[in-house]
């Protein structure tokens, strides 16, 4: 009797796995978390839908269905019917070029800018680097299916340095404080996010105690940046001028 329950359970717990698919589509009308959000709104009024898990830098969205109440046309029929989200054929042998500019304020000379390039030439996906030494920033062209911002982000941490999103325009402010290194967290991170919209990104880095913050200056000035700073209990310091040791190595 024991073997034969355990027969009909395995064979009742195959047959439910069995009517579970997985379709995963491109949808390029998906930028943000926000149209994420309208793709889970808009395929979760379907019948038989159990999970969906959407990645903006690709732009895809895998979704986990019940072929026996919905089908692949059916969810790729609602999302055409949203106007937007429209989806198309994904495979993971797919070229998704991505670009992204990444502030690094400690980025000093052409010597610490060879050590970056030279660090992210070795990830898989990267197709082009383009430092620019005057305004501290790097932009990469890069494939969303081979690798992905927090990899990149995180090579470049790595060597000590502390990449922040970068964007022209006047509108967009940089910050770079010296910290306690026990204060370079997650934590900090999250309570200055937390704190402000006005703030659209923040890095720490444990290596070089330091904080890089990139905010809107229409919103938020420098010294109000500071203050809040360190009214969140971070013991931020604007740093003396570089003069990196790297340029006579």
């Amino acid at each position: 009797m024991r073997h034969l329950l355990l027969f009909l359970f395995t064979m009742f717990v195959a047959g439910a796995t069995a009517q579970t698919d997985t379709l995963t589509v491109r949808i390029k009308g998906m930028r943000c978390d926000e149209c994420a959000h309208k793709v889970m709104k808009a395929v979760r009024q379907l019948p038989g839908i159990e999970s969906l898990r959407s990645n903006t830098e690709r732009r895809t969205t895998t979704i986990v269905y019940d072929r026996t109440k919905t089908c692949a046309d059916s969810i790729e029929a609602r999302l055409a019917a949203t106007g937007r989200y429209k989806a198309s054929p994904y495979s993971p042998s797919d070229t998704i070029r991505r670009g992204m500019g990444l502030r690094i304020d400690d980025m000093h000379c052409q010597n610490c800018a060879n050590k970056i390039v030279k660090r992210l030439e070795q990830i898989e996906g990267i197709d082009s680097l383009a430092p620019h030494l005057d305004k501290h920033y790097v932009f990469i062209r890069y494939d969303a299916n081979r690798t992905c911002k927090d990899i990149i982000r995180e090579a470049i941490g790595e060597l000590g340095y502390t990449p922040v999103n970068y964007y022209s325009g006047p509108k967009i402010g940089f910050a770079y404080y010296n910290i306690p290194k026990e204060q370079a967290t997650q934590e900090t991170i999250d309570k200055l996010l937390v704190y402000s919209e006005a703030i659209d990104d923040a890095n720490v880095n444990t290596r070089s105690g330091s904080l890089a913050v990139t905010y809107f200056k229409d919103e938020l000035s420098a010294d109000q940046l500071l203050e809040a700073t360190r009214q969140l209990g971070i013991s931020a310091e604007v740093p003396a001028p570089h003069e990196c040791k790297e340029a006579t190595e």
